[in-house]
C-alpha cells in the first residue's frame, strides 16, 4: 500500500540531449521508492515523486554516478536564540567546521546564516540545522519573498509578546524588592518601617521569595542558554547574566539561612541586584527587539507593492487566482486602477502605467502591444490584456527584494574586526570578573568578601558584546533597505564600504550621460558623382542587422524618409570599430574614423567637417561604398536633464568625474566641455576601458565606474565599485555591484552620500560599543574607588549595559530619516578628498 507520493525537484547540470535525459531518469528510476522522474533538458530540473520519504542524498549520489552534476545555491537558515557578537562566532565556528561548508557568515540583526557550499558538494539543511542545535541554538531554513518575511514577522511577534510579559512579571516582583532595600538606605522612614516593623529577617524573607519568582520565570530564559553555554566551554551574554545574578543570589540565600557560614560583618543580602539586573536586561531586550523590527521595514514595503491576487484567462474563463498560482505564458488581465501582478509583455489594449516604484519617474508611461510591463506598477487608465514572462523568484520585485535581502546579508570588511574581538571577548571578561574578585579580597577594606562579590558581578553585568554584533548588521539593514526606497540597489553589501572610499566616478558616455537615443543630424555628401538618398538607403539597410543605439536612429531616420531597404549580405559587426557588409549589392563599411584608417581610407579631406561635427558634440560616421568614401554621417544623443546636476553633486562631494567612451576624441571632449568633466578617455574599445579604470586607480585611488551597455560589463567587473544603470542590459546588471533603477545619473551622488553615511554611522556605532566597555569596565571592576570611592552597583552596570544595545539600534534607525539632498554635503567627511580640477583633459 502506498502512500501519497512527496515531490522533489533538483537541478542538474551537463545534460546537452535527449539521451542525457534518459540516462538521468533511469539512473533516478532505479532508486528505492522513487514512483516517477520526470526531466526538462531545458530548464535543467527533475522532478522525482517518491512513495517513500525523500532520499536528496540518494539524487545527488545517482546523478553525479551518471556523470552529471547537481550545482548547489547558497543555503540560508533563520537562527532562533541569539543575542550578541559572541553567539555569531559560535554558530559560525559550528557550520565551518562542517565538511563540505565552504564558508558560513550569520548576520545578529537578521538571525540569519548564509551557508555557502563547497564546489561539488551536497549540503543538506537538516545537517545544517543539528549543527547549529548542537551549539546551543534553534534553526529552521530561510523561506524568502512573502512566505518568508511573514515567518519572520510572525517570530518577530511571538518574541515581543514573550518579552513584554516577561517584562511585566519581572517588572511587579522586582518593585517591592527594590523599595524594600533601597528604600530603607535612602529614605529613613522606610528603614525604620523595616526594622520596627517587618523585622530585617521578615524583610530578607519576603525579598528571596520575590526574587526567586523573578529567576525562575522571566529570567530562566538566561539560565537555559547560559549555563548550558558554561558547560560547553562556550560562554555568551547570557552566562554572564547568569553568573552574574546567581553569584549575588546564592550569596544573599546563604546570608539569609546560613549566616554563620559568612564571615563577621559581611551578612548582607544582594536580591536587588539579582532582580533589577534581570528586568533591567528584559527592557533592554525588550527594546532592542522593538527596534530591531524596524529595521526590515524596507523588506516590508517592497513586498507590500505586490498584488495578492491576478486575472487570468484560462479556456476563454477569467479567474481570480493567487499570485502565486500564475505560471509563464497566461494571459492576465489588468483593469485600470489595479497592479500589474507580474511581469509581462501586452497583447493587448493599451493604457499608462505608473513605474514609479521601479524608476523612480513620476509621470506614468504609455503601455502599447509588445511594451513590457513590470509586476507590482500601477495600471492608470486602461485595460490591458497581457502575457506573463516572468513569475515568481524571476520578477524584477523578487529580484530586487532578492537584492537587498542578500546586502543586508553581507559581513563589510570593517566586521573582520569585530569576530577577532568578540571572539575572546566573554573569556576575557570572565578572567576580569575572577581578577577583580580577587583584587578586592586580597586588598579591599573590610567587609572585603562583599566589596569583591558586587564588583565582580558588576564586572560580569556591564560587560555585555551586544553592541558589538549590532553595531554594523544594523546599520546594513536600515542603509541598504533606505536605498532600495531611493531606487539604488546594493547588489553586494561591501560595496557599501568601498564606495564610501571613491575618488574618482567614471562614466560611460551613451545611455548614462546621454539618453541613449540617438537622432541622425547631418548626412553629408563626400563623392559628388553619389546621391544621398542612395547611400542613405544603403546604410540604413545594413544598419538594420546591427543592435547599436546609433544604427536604430539611422534605421528610424531612413524610415521617416520613406526610404526602402534592400537585401543584405556578409554582415560583420567590428566591435569598437564599425560594421561592414553587402546592401543591394554593393560593398558597405561604416564606422569612425580609427575604422577607415584602418581599412586604408584618407581622411584628410573631410577632416575639418568631422571636426566640426565633434565639437557640435555629434557623432562623426564615416559611409564607404565600393572602395570609396561616400558620406560623413553625424548622429547626436542628448544629454540626460539630471546630467548636469549630478556631475555638480559628485563635484561637491570631492570627487574627480571621468568619461570613458568609444566615442571619437573631439566628441567626447566637446561633452565634457558642456558638463565640467574632469578626465576624459575617448576611442577605446571594450578592454581598454579596463585599461582606463586600471589607471584612473593607479593614480587616484578607488574607482567607482558607471555604465549600461554589454560592452560595459568588463569595465563594472573591473573597478572597485561597478554601478550599472537599472535601465540597462541584464550583462551589464549581473556584473554591477550597485544598481541604479532609475536609470538616472543623479542616483550616482546619492548611493556615495548613502554609503557615506551608512558608515559613518557604522562607525559611531562601533565606537560607542567598544568605548563603552573600555571605559565602564574599569570602573565596574572598582578602579575609582581608591581615588574617591566611586563604585558602580549591578544594579545600574545592568542599566548601562541594556542603554548601549538600545543605543546603537536607535542610531542606525536615523539611517531611515537619509534625505541625499540634505545629507549629502552636511557631513565633514565629505570634503575629505582633494579639490578636483574642472578641466577637460586626456589620462
Amino acid at each position: 500500500m502506498s502512500s501519497t507520493p512527496h515531490t522533489t525537484q533538483i537541478k542538474i547540470e551537463g545534460m546537452t540531449c535527449a539521451s542525457c535525459v534518459g540516462r538521468v531518469e533511469r539512473a533516478l528510476g532505479q532508486i528505492d521508492g522513487v514512483q516517477d522522474v520526470a526531466v526538462n533538458l531545458v530548464t535543467g530540473v527533475a522532478k522525482v515523486s517518491w512513495t517513500t520519504q525523500p532520499d536528496v542524498h540518494g539524487l545527488h549520489t545517482a546523478i553525479t554516478q551518471a556523470g552529471y552534476e547537481v550545482p548547489q545555491d547558497v543555503i540560508e537558515l533563520d537562527i532562533e536564540g541569539m543575542t550578541c557578537a559572541s553567539c555569531v562566532g559560535r554558530v559560525e565556528r559550528a557550520l565551518d567546521q562542517l565538511d563540505g561548508v565552504d564558508h558560513a557568515s550569520v548576520n545578529l540583526a537578521t538571525a540569519r546564516a548564509r551557508i555557502q557550499p563547497q564546489s561539488g558538494a551536497l549540503l543538506l539543511p537538516a545537517r545544517l540545522i543539528e549543527a547549529v542545535e548542537d551549539a546551543g541554538y534553534m534553526a529552521r531554513e530561510a523561506r524568502d519573498g512573502t512566505d518568508g518575511q511573514e515567518d519572520a514577522e510572525s517570530y518577530q511577534r511571538a518574541e515581543s509578546r514573550a518579552l513584554e510579559v516577561s517584562l511585566l512579571i519581572a517588572s511587579l516582583l522586582t518593585l517591592p524588592v527594590f523599595i524594600l532595600e533601597m528604600g530603607s538606605h535612602f529614605i529613613p522612614a522606610m528603614h525604620h518601617f523595616v526594622e520596627h516593623t517587618l523585622g530585617r529577617q521578615t524583610s530578607w524573607l519576603i525579598q528571596f521569595i520575590l526574587t526567586t519568582i523573578v529567576l525562575v520565570w522571566p529570567g530562566m530564559r538566561f539560565y537555559r542558554k547560559g549555563i548550558p553555554a558554561l558547560f560547553r566551554l562556550a560562554p555568551d551574554m547570557n552566562s554572564l547574566v547568569a553568573l552574574g545574578t546567581l553569584s549575588a543570589y546564592f550569596y544573599s540565600l546563604v546570608a539569609t539561612f546560613l549566616p554563620s557560614w559568612l564571615p563577621a560583618g559581611t551578612v548582607n543580602v544582594y536580591y536587588e541586584p539579582a532582580a533589577v539586573i534581570v528586568t533591567l536586561i528584559l527592557l533592554g531586550r525588550y527594546l532592542e527587539h522593538r527596534a530591531k523590527g524596524r529595521t526590515g521595514q524596507a523588506i516590508k514595503a517592497l513586498l507590500g507593492l505586490q498584488a495578492k491576487t491576478a486575472r487570468v484567462i484560462r479556456e476563454g474563463q477569467t479567474l481570480e487566482v493567487p499570485i502565486d498560482q500564475v505560471e509563464v505564458g497566461d494571459e492576465v488581465l489588468i483593469r485600470p486602477g489595479e497592479k500589474v501582478p507580474v511581469d509581462a509583455e501586452v497583447v493587448s489594449g493599451h493604457s499608462f502605467v505608473d513605474e514609479s516604484m521601479i524608476t523612480g519617474e513620476p509621470v506614468p508611461v504609455r503601455k502599447e502591444v509588445g511594451d513590457e510591463v513590470v509586476g507590482a506598477t500601477l495600471n492608470t487608465t486602461g485595460t490591458l490584456s497581457v502575457r506573463a514572462t516572468r513569475v515568481g523568484s524571476d520578477a524584477v520585485l523578487a529580484q530586487i527584494v532578492q537584492m537587498v535581502q542578500d546586502a543586508q546579508g553581507a559581513k563589510l570588511p570593517i566586521q573582520a574586526l569585530v569576530d577577532r574581538v568578540t571572539m575572546y571577548f566573554v573569556p576575557a571578561v570572565m578572567s576580569v570578573a575572577v581578577l577583580t574578585f580577587a583584587l578586592w579580597m586580597g586588598f579591599g577594606p573590610e567587609p572585603a568578601l562583599s566589596f569583591a562579590l558586587i564588583n565582580a558581578v558588576a564586572v560580569l553585568i556591564i560587560a555585555c558584546p551586544c553592541a558589538m554584533g549590532l553595531a554594523t548588521p544594523t546599520s546594513i539593514m536600515v542603509g541598504t533597505g533606505r536605498g532600495a526606497e531611493l531606487g539604488v540597489l546594493f547588489r553586494r553589501g561591501d560595496a557599501l564600504q568601498t564606495l564610501r572610499d571613491a575618488r574618482v566616478v567614471a562614466l560611460d558616455k551613451t545611455g548614462t550621460l546621454t539618453r541613449g537615443k540617438p537622432t541622425l543630424t547631418d548626412a553629408i555628401i563626400l563623392n559628388e558623382e553619389e546621391d544621398e538618398q542612395d547611400i542613405l538607403m544603403l546604410v540604413a539597410s545594413l544598419e538594420s542587422k546591427s543592435e547599436h543605439p546609433i544604427a536604430r536612429a539611422i534605421v528610424d531616420a531612413a524610415r521617416a524618409r520613406g526610404l526602402e531597404q534592400v537585401d543584405v549580405s556578409d554582415f560583420e559587426a567590428i566591435p569598437g570599430m564599425g560594421i561592414a557588409g553587402s546592401a543591394g549589392g554593393r560593398r558597405v563599411e561604416i564606422g569612425a574614423d580609427r575604422f577607415m584608417q584602418k581599412l586604408g581610407y584618407d581622411l584628410q579631406v573631410s577632416r575639418v567637417r568631422q571636426e566640426t561635427l565633434a565639437h557640435e558634440a555629434k557623432t562623426p560616421l564615416y559611409v564607404a561604398v565600393d572602395g570609396h568614401l561616400s558620406m560623413l554621417i553625424g548622429v547626436s544623443d542628448p544629454i540626460k536633464d539630471t546630467t548636469p546636476a549630478a556631475i555638480e553633486a559628485l563635484h561637491e562631494l570631492g570627487l574627480e568625474v571621468a568619461m570613458i567612451t568609444g566615442d571619437n576624441q573631439g566628441t567626447a571632449e566637446a561633452i565634457a566641455r558642456q558638463l565640467d568633466i574632469d578626465h576624459v578617455v575617448a576611442e577605446v574599445l571594450p578592454d581598454g576601458k579596463v585599461k582606463a579604470i586600471e589607471a584612473l586607480g593607479k593614480e587616484h585611488g578607488v574607482v567607482a565606474f558607471v555604465g549600461d551597455g554589454i560592452n560595459d560589463a568588463p569595465a563594472l567587473a573591473a573597478a572597485h565599485v561597478g554601478i550599472a544603470i537599472g535601465t540597462g542590459t541584464d550583462v551589464a546588471i549581473e556584473a554591477a555591484d550597485v544598481v541604479l533603477m532609475s536609470g538616472e545619473l543623479d542616483g550616482v551622488p546619492r548611493a556615495i552620500a548613502l554609503s557615506k553615511a551608512t558608515m559613518a554611522n557604522i562607525r559611531q556605532n562601533l565606537f560607542w560599543a567598544f568605548a563603552y566597555n573600555a571605559l565602564l569596565v574599569p570602573v565596574a571592576a572598582g578602579v575609582l574607588y581608591p581615588f574617591n570611592e566611586t563604585l558602580l552597583s549591578p544594579s545600574l552596570a545592568a542599566g548601562a549595559m541594556a542603554l548601549s544595545s538600545v543605543f546603537v539600534l536607535g542610531n542606525a534607525l536615523r539611517l531611515r530619516r537619509f534625505d541625499a539632498a540634505r545629507d549629502a554635503l552636511t557631513s565633514s567627511e565629505h570634503v575629505e578628498h582633494q579639490t578636483p580640477l574642472h578641466t577637460s583633459r586626456p589620462v
